[in-house]
C-alpha cells in the first residue's frame, strides 16, 4: 500500500500537479522509503555551496566595550550546545517531529502535516523537513536581485525538486545535530532577528541557552510565518504569535515532550516580548564621528575587499569584532569641554580630535553638533571631525596653526632661536619669483598685501615672531627658507587637504589658507610631541572574524623630522602659553605646547596643542560657509562675541579637554632643546629694545586683562576677558577661498 502511494505521489510530482497546494512536502521516509521515492523521481544529490550567513559586526572601544554595530541581518551564530534543549525540542516538534528518524525527505511526516492542515483549514504543521527549510534559506540568502529572491521562494515543483537534491547532499555531508545548528542560526524569527541567538535577545533579553518553555514555544511558532507573527508590528501580530505559541505547546504535549499540565500552565501565561532595541549604524552609536571614521577605514582599504561592494559586505555581513583606539574617558572630556562653550543648536560648529603621540591612536573625536539627518534639529549628516575620505566635509582653513611648519623648516635648515628678520607692519612680494611652489613655478603675488593687526613692524626672532604670531614675519621667514621646503615639511607631518585635493602652494601657505580637519592637524602636531615621529592616524587595533581569526594592526610611524628639531619646535611653542597668544587662557599645569590659528576676519578659529602624552586640535567655523558667516558679532554657547580668535573658544576647549583627559595620568616632560645647536643666533641677532606691554599682533605679553584684539568675553568670570590677539591680512589670488591667518 505504502509503495503504491509513493508511486502515485511521484507521478503527481512529475506531472506538476501538486505544485504549491502541498508545496511538495517530503517525498520519502527513512530507509527503503526514501530510496524508492528518489528512484521514482530519478533524483541525485547535488552539492549546496553555502556561504556563511550574514553576521552582525561589532565595534568596541579600547577597553572592549561595544560602541556600535553594523548588520545586514541581525544575527549571532551559536553552537547547538548554546541553545536550550527545550528550544531544540520545540522547533523539532512543530517543524519536523521525525527529524532524527528520516533522511532528506519525510513522506510520512509530510502526509500527516498535509492532512492536519486540511483539517484545520490553515497551516498548523510544517510540510518541509528542517533540512529542506535550511536549503531554502541558504538559496534565499545567496540571492542578490529581487528576481532571484522571488525564485528562491516560488511555490513551484522545480524549486522543490532542486531543494530536494540539495537536501540529499546536505544530509550526506552533515550530522543531524549539525543540520539543526545550521538551521537555527539561519532561520528568520521576525522583529529583524535572524538566528536563534539574536531572536532570543530581541524577544526576551537573554541568550538562547536560557530560554524557558513558553519562550521556546514562542520562537518555534514564529519561524513558520515570521512576518505574520512579528510582535513589533502591533497587537494583531502579537495575537497571532500568541496563538501560534499555543499551537506549539499543544504539539509538544501531543508528542509527549511535555505534559498536558505543563502545556496548560504555559498557555495560561501572557505573551512575553521585551522589544529589546537593536541599534545599527553610526547614527545610533554614542560616538558617531569616531564610528564613521572606523567604518570608512574599512571601506577605503583594499585589504578588506577588492571593490567597495565587497568591503561593505565584509563590514555588514562579516560577523567581525573590531577593537579600536577610542578612550571613552578622553572622549567624554572632549564632549564636555565643547558643550560648555558651543551649543548643539549654534550655527558655528566646534570639532576636536585627540591623538596619542608615537602611535597615531585616535583617542577621541567630538563635535558640538549631533550626527543625523534632521536639519530641523541642526544635525550633521557628515563627519565633522574628519576629512572627506572618512565621511567628512571639506574642513576649515587652519590659519596660523600652519606657522609651526614654517618654524620647523627654519630650525631644520639651521636657524637658531634668536635668529630673526626685520619685518614691517605689512608685507608685499617684490616680484612673482619671490615664492616658488614645488614645481618651480613662480607664485609670488606683488598685488597682495598682508598686514598685522596693530602695526607690528620691527625685528622678530623665531621665538618672538611665533609667540606674537606675526603674519609679516612668517611670510618673510617662508620666503627665506623656501615655500617648497615648508610644504614638504607639512607633508612629512601628514598634512593634506580635507577635500582630498592638492595642497594650495601659494605664498600665504604659512598663514593656513588650506582647508583642514582636526584629525589631520592633531596628527601633525603629535609629530612634535613624539620628537619627530609621524604616525598615521589609527582607529583600529584588531579585527576578529566570525571564525575567531584575529588580525592585529600596528602603528604606522616614520621618523620624518629630526628629534632635536622637534624638541626645538616644542621649546618655542611652549612659550605660546606664557608669552604668546594663549597667555590669557593659561597652561594646564604640565608641559604643553601649541599654536592658535584664526583666519582673516575671524572666519574660522583653531587651536592645536600637545603634551608629550597627547595631542589635540580644535576647529571652529560655520559649515554654511565661513566667508559668508564669519565669527563676528555672534552668540555662541549662549555668549556674545564681538570677534572670535583662536584662543577665545578653541583654545579654551582644548585646555578644559586636556585638564580632564589627562587627569590621573602622570605628567611627562618634553626633552629640553639642545641650546648648543639652537640657542642664541647665528648672526644678525635681535637689537636691544625696551620691553613692550603688548604683542605686535595684539596678543598679550604682560597685560592680564583687556581686549587687545581678542574679542569680548563677557559672562566668563573664571577666565580673563582677553581673547588672544591676532595678526591680520588679506588674501592673495591663489587660495581657493578667501581668508588668511589672524591670531
Amino acid at each position: 500500500m505504502f509503495g503504491n502511494l509513493l508511486r502515485l505521489i511521484g507521478a503527481a510530482v512529475a506531472a506538476g500537479v501538486l505544485a504549491a497546494a502541498i508545496a511538495l512536502p517530503a517525498v520519502g521516509g527513512a530507509g527503503m522509503g526514501v530510496k524508492s521515492t528518489t528512484d521514482v523521481l530519478n533524483l541525485k544529490p547535488e552539492e549546496l555551496k553555502a556561504d556563511p550567513p550574514p553576521e552582525k559586526t561589532v565595534i568596541r572601544d579600547s577597553d572592549g566595550k561595544q560602541i556600535a554595530q553594523f548588520y545586514y541581518q541581525n544575527r549571532e551564530s551559536v553552537t547547538l550546545d548554546k541553545v536550550a534543549p527545550i528550544m531544540r525540542q520545540a522547533i523539532i516538534a512543530i517543524e519536523d517531529f521525525r527529524f532524527y528518524e528520516h533522511g532528506a525527505l519525510d513522506l510520512e511526516g509530510s502526509l500527516r502535516a498535509l492532512m492536519k492542515n486540511f483539517q484545520s483549514g490553515g497551516v498548523a504543521q510544517g510540510g518541509s523537513s528542517i533540512t529542506q527549510q535550511y536549503v531554502k534559506q541558504v538559496i534565499f540568502n545567496k540571492a542578490e536581485t529581487d528576481e532571484e529572491k522571488a525564485a528562491a521562494i516560488a511555490p513551484t515543483v522545480s524549486r522543490k525538486l532542486n531543494e530536494l537534491r540539495y537536501a540529499m547532499a546536505v544530509e550526506q555531508e552533515n550530522t543531524k545535530d549539525q543540520i539543526l545548528e545550521k538551521y537555527l542560526n539561519i532561520a528568520y524569527f521576525g522583529a529583524s532577528s535572524y538566528g536563534i541567538q539574536a531572536a532570543s535577545k530581541r524577544f526576551f533579553d537573554k541568550p538562547a541557552s536560557e530560554l524557558n518553555l513558553e519562550e521556546a514555544a514562542t520562537l518555534a511558532g514564529a519561524v513558520q510565518n515570521p512576518n505574520a507573527t512579528d510582535p513589533n508590528l502591533g497587537k494583531q501580530h502579537r495575537a497571532a504569535l500568541l496563538s501560534r505559541r499555543n499551537v506549539v505547546l499543544d504539539r509538544m504535549a501531543e508528542l509527549g515532550k511535555i505534559t498536558p499540565q505543563q502545556a496548560a500552565e504555559a498557555k495560561a501565561k501572557k505573551l512575553t516580548y521585551k522589544d529589546i532595541s537593536i541599534p545599527g549604524g553610526c547614527e545610533q552609536s554614542k560616538y558617531p564621528y569616531f564610528c564613521l571614521y572606523v567604518q570608512h577605514e574599512i571601506l577605503n582599504d583594499t585589504q578588506f575587499g577588492k571593490t567597495e561592494k565587497a568591503r561593505r559586505e565584509f563590514l555588514n555581513r562579516g560577523g567581525l569584532v573590531i577593537r579600536t583606539t577610542l578612550d571613552t574617558k578622553m572622549q567624554k572630556a572632549a564632549e564636555k569641554a565643547i558643550k560648555r562653550f558651543v551649543h548643539a543648536s549654534d550655527k558655528p560648529v566646534a570639532s576636536e580630535a585627540l591623538i596619542e603621540p608615537g602611535t597615531g591612536a585616535i583617542k577621541a573625536m567630538a563635535a558640538s553638533r549631533k550626527f543625523g539627518g534632521s536639519k530641523k534639529k541642526n544635525e550633521s549628516n557628515y563627519n565633522l571631525v574628519a576629512d572627506v575620505a572618512h565621511g567628512g566635509g571639506t574642513g576649515f582653513q587652519a590659519g596660523s596653526t600652519f606657522k609651526a611648519f614654517t618654524l620647523a623648516t627654519a630650525l631644520k635648515e639651521g636657524m637658531r632661536y634668536d635668529d630673526g628678520i626685520n619685518s614691517g607692519s605689512s608685507f608685499q612680494a617684490s616680484g612673482y619669483s619671490d615664492f616658488k611652489n614645488c614645481k618651480g613655478e613662480n607664485v609670488g603675488d606683488p598685488s597682495h598685501v598682508a598686514h598685522n593687526s596693530e602695526g607690528g613692524g620691527g625685528f622678530k626672532t623665531l621665538r618672538t615672531g611665533t609667540w606674537g604670531s606675526v603674519n609679516t614675519f612668517f611670510l618673510r621667514l617662508e620666503q627665506k627658507v623656501g615655500l617648497c621646503d615648508v610644504v614638504k615639511t607639512a607633508k612629512d607631518l601628514g598634512i593634506k587637504r580635507a577635500d582630498g585635493g592638492k595642497l594650495s602652494e601659494v605664498e600665504t601657505f604659512t598663514l593656513g589658507v588650506n582647508e583642514m580637519d582636526p584629525v589631520t592637524v592633531a596628527a601633525a602636531y603629535a609629530t612634535f610631541a613624539a620628537r619627530g615621529s609621524y604616525c598615521k592616524p589609527m582607529a583600529i587595533t584588531s579585527i576578529t572574524d566570525r571564525f575567531g581569526k584575529k588580525t592585529q594592526f600596528k602603528p604606522a610611524c616614520k621618523q620624518t623630522l629630526d628629534e632635536k628639531v622637534a624638541d626645538a619646535v616644542s621649546g618655542i611653542l611652549s612659550g605660546v602659553f606664557t608669552k604668546g597668544t594663549m597667555t590669557g587662557v593659561g597652561g594646564i599645569g604640565r608641559d604643553a605646547a601649541g599654536k592658535t590659528g584664526t583666519t582673516d576676519g575671524s572666519m574660522t578659529a583653531w587651536f592645536a596643542g600637545y603634551t608629550p602624552d597627547l595631542a589635540g586640535a580644535v576647529s571652529l567655523g560655520d559649515p554654511r560657509g565661513s566667508y559668508t558667516h564669519p565669527l563676528r558679532n555672534i552668540r555662541i554657547g549662549g555668549r556674545y562675541y564681538g570677534e572670535v580668535f583662536g584662543a577665545t573658544i578653541s583654545g579654551r576647549i582644548w585646555k578644559e579637554t586636556f585638564l580632564s583627559a589627562l587627569k590621573g595620568i602622570e605628567a611627562s616632560s618634553f626633552t629640553a632643546p639642545d641650546m648648543s645647536q639652537f640657542g642664541g643666533c647665528s648672526g644678525g641677532c635681535a637689537p636691544k629694545a625696551p620691553p613692550k606691554t603688548h604683542g605686535e599682533d595684539g596678543g598679550p605679553f604682560e597685560v592680564p586683562n583687556g581686549n587687545n584684539g581678542g574679542g569680548d568675553m563677557p559672562n566668563l568670570p573664571d577666565v580673563t576677558t582677553n581673547g588672544g590677539g591676532g595678526t591680520t591680512g588679506t588674501t592673495g589670488i591663489y587660495p581657493v577661498t578667501p581668508g588668511i591667518a589672524r591670531d
